[in-house]
Parts: C-alpha cells; sequence; structure tokens
C-alpha cells in the first residue's frame, strides 16, 4: 500500500507540473505542442538521471525510485497526449509538423535519457 501511495503522490506532483509547462508553453495559435514536448525531454532526461543515479551509488531505496522515476516522471510525461497531438497534426493535414513532432521527441527523448545517466557517472 506504501508504494501505492509513493507512485500517487509522485505522479500527481508531475502531472501538476506538465499542466502548468503546457498552460505556458503549448501554442495555440499554431498547434505546435511546445509544452508536452518540453515536459518529455526533461523527463526523460530526469529519469535517465535518476535511474543512472540509483545504479551508481546504490544510493536510492527502491521506494525513492518508485516515487521519483515511476511517479514523478510517469506523471510529467504523457505519451497519451504525444499521440493524441500527432493525430491533430495529421488530420489537420499538417505532416511537416507531424513528422518533426515526431522524429524528434524520439531522438531527442533517447538521447536525454542518455545524457541524464551519463551526468551522473
Amino acid at each position: 500500500m506504501k508504494q501505492l501511495l509513493l507512485v500517487f503522490v509522485g505522479g500527481g506532483f508531475g502531472s501538476v507540473l506538465r499542466f502548468i509547462i503546457g498552460k505556458y508553453l503549448n501554442n495555440a495559435e499554431t498547434g505546435i505542442p511546445y509544452g508536452t514536448f518540453a515536459s518529455n525531454i526533461l523527463g526523460s532526461l530526469l529519469i535517465g538521471f535518476i535511474l543512472g543515479f540509483a545504479a551508481k551509488n546504490n544510493a536510492l531505496t527502491q521506494n525513492h525510485t518508485l516515487l521519483l522515476a515511476t511517479g514523478f516522471c510517469g506523471g510529467f510525461t504523457t505519451f497519451s497526449t504525444f499521440a493524441y497531438e500527432n493525430h491533430v497534426f495529421l488530420k489537420s493535414g499538417d505532416f511537416l509538423n507531424f513528422a518533426i513532432y515526431t522524429v524528434a521527441s524520439f531522438i531527442i527523448g533517447f538521447i536525454a535519457v542518455f545524457v541524464g545517466m551519463y551526468l551522473v557517472k
């Protein structure tokens, strides 16, 4: 039960922060979801840092990892919103922004995880 509570609390904080970032960075005029992109990339960097730190230093308990990686990063990043925003791009015929957003999210997201893990070495 404690582990569920840790994931719940971490996820709540992550979701609120993602909402705030999206509110200020998503561009309603162009429809480009800068906030979602920023949350996903920052979350990828952070999870790489957290899990890299946990592996290197053996300093984080399973409960810390559940709170920070599973909970916070899980709530902060969002694949469902990413998928929906891509659906909107495709539905409107905006294939260029669809391609840029999708490719950049995957490539930069993967790089961010590796950078986060590298930073704790």
